[in-house]
């Protein structure tokens, strides 16, 4: 079985954020791979909607045997799990939301579907938030 790398973007604006984030990583733990590499969780502001509510985010890298559409299929069912009612990939609204996981990178592929792009290109080019932990991920992944 051969394994995959993964980074992933995880997101909570609703209830108890930091718990949120913390129980979708023991249930990524559980289901999904092993965590070789995480940030701080950190607060910021909501992008492309208003919102009163901020967000903590939360960069980390896994090692996972999925496939890049089958990772995101447990990863919608992951956040399903956790309350998430709405698929902003599907309904293009976003909204407070309990949880959300993006595939950021995936390896070194590219990869291209009507369900998943990777990489990830907004979180790359239009959120400051994600390159800042982004850059905090490859920091410590170098050490």
């Amino acid at each position: 079985m051969s394994q995959h790398e993964a980074t992933l973007l995880l997101g909570s604006n609703l209830g108890d954020k930091e718990n949120n984030i913390n129980s979708a990583i023991r249930l990524l733990e559980e289901q999904i791979g092993t965590i070789i590499a995480r940030t701080e969780i950190i607060a910021t502001e909501p992008v492309e909607f208003d919102s009163k509510n901020f967000f903590c985010n939360i960069a980390i890298v896994i090692k996972t045997q999925y496939s890049p559409v089958s990772l995101l299929k447990r990863l919608k069912a992951l956040e399903k799990s956790m309350g998430r009612s709405t698929d902003t990939s599907v309904s293009k609204i976003y909204e407070d939301r309990i949880i959300d996981i993006d595939v950021i990178f995936f390896d070194k592929i590219s990869f291209y579907s009507t369900e998943l792009i990777i990489p990830h290109e907004k979180h790359l080019h239009q959120r400051e938030f994600s390159r800042q932990l982004l850059d905090e991920l490859m920091n410590i992944k170098k050490q």
